[in-house]
């Protein structure tokens, strides 16, 4: 197990070499200017080569790449154009209030998918099946920032029973909790569990689907197991392909959420990589997507030791 986890380890560090790579590239070859909204309209020539040599553009891609990523070995992944704070610091609490957010839509939309995908499973082709698949094509194909912005509609402006946005009264920094604090996180937990949900039940219900026509299921049923003694059997088989798709749900909840967290202001990672994009933030906006890119790796290289752990059939190769 121990050279398994070894393995998995050698394998994973040329993919992040690999992620940070296309992450500075993709960064540093779009279009405009990084200095041009601190720089004055009327700034002189002196200061914007100043600012230049100070954030280290008028090197070489190659040098500043290499500059990167041994400062971002360190913990140092800059500082902010635009606050002049160090990234480091502001990605760091954006990615805890995303990660708040992520698990409890991911949490969410687990236990729904797993109850429509079983449902769905064990009553094939009954109004059951039709109406847990409806749902669960619903919660993917439904364009989650729209829905978002109806649930905010709904129960914020016509019922008033949650708050439209924010992440609480002390906001982010003085967060606890308590339901003042939670019942922010509602509307987009909910969001966000949508797509999850849906993914999770179309692929719970094959799993159901194809596991109830295997042989030693009907093996079971000629035994005179209950029903509930199959049941059991059909979760221990479906549990480790439904965990890694939970795991990675998660994560790409954490890259993906930058429309539903500026649909609802919370001050997560995609609401500060929206404001990195529209303020031309490099070193912020480089700093916040190789984090969530590494996270997603590590994220990845968890679920697939899980999942080898889980179900004895994959070979620890």
């Amino acid at each position: 197990m121990i050279g398994f986890l070894l393995r998995r380890l050698v394998y994973t560090l040329p993919i992040m070499l690999g992620v940070a790579l296309v992450c500075f590239a993709l960064v540093h070859l779009s279009p405009g200017d990084p200095l041009v909204s601190i720089l004055p309209p009327d700034a002189s020539q002196e200061l914007q080569e100043q600012l230049i040599e100070l954030y280290g553009f008028n090197r070489s891609y190659p040098e500043q790449f290499a500059s990167w990523v041994w400062r971002a070995l360190q913990g140092d992944l800059g500082t902010s154009i635009a606050s002049g704070r160090a990234v480091a610091e502001e990605v760091l609490r954006a990615v805890g209030n995303t990660l708040r957010l992520a698990v409890l839509a991911t949490l969410i939309g687990f236990v729904m998918g797993c109850l429509f995908g079983f449902v769905a499973g064990y009553f094939q082709n009954s109004w059951l099946d039709k109406a847990a698949s409806l749902t669960s094509v619903l919660g993917v194909s439904v364009p989650h920032y729209w829905l978002g912005m109806v649930l905010v509609i709904v129960f914020s402006s016509i019922l008033m029973w949650l708050p439209p946005g924010g992440a609480g009264p002390g906001g982010s920094g003085d967060w606890v909790w308590d339901w003042e604090h939670f019942k922010h996180m509602i509307l987009p937990a909910v969001t966000m569990s949508v797509i999850p949900m849906g993914i999770i039940a179309r692929t719970v219900r094959a799993l159901v689907a194809d596991i109830l026509a295997q042989e030693f299921i009907v093996g079971l049923r000629a035994k005179g197991l209950t029903d509930l003694g199959v049941f059991k059997h059909v979760v221990k088989n479906a549990a480790p392909t439904a965990l890694a798709v939970m795991g990675l749900q998660l994560g790409y909840l954490l890259g993906g959420s930058i429309l539903i967290e500026t649909v609802f202001s919370w001050p997560g990672t995609g609401f500060l990589l929206n404001a990195a994009i529209f303020q031309r933030d490099l070193p912020l906006l480089q700093g916040t997507i190789l984090v969530l890119a590494m996270f997603f790796v590590v994220l990845n290289l968890v679920v697939d030791v899980i999942q080898t752990l889980l179900d004895p059939r994959i070979a620890r190769a």
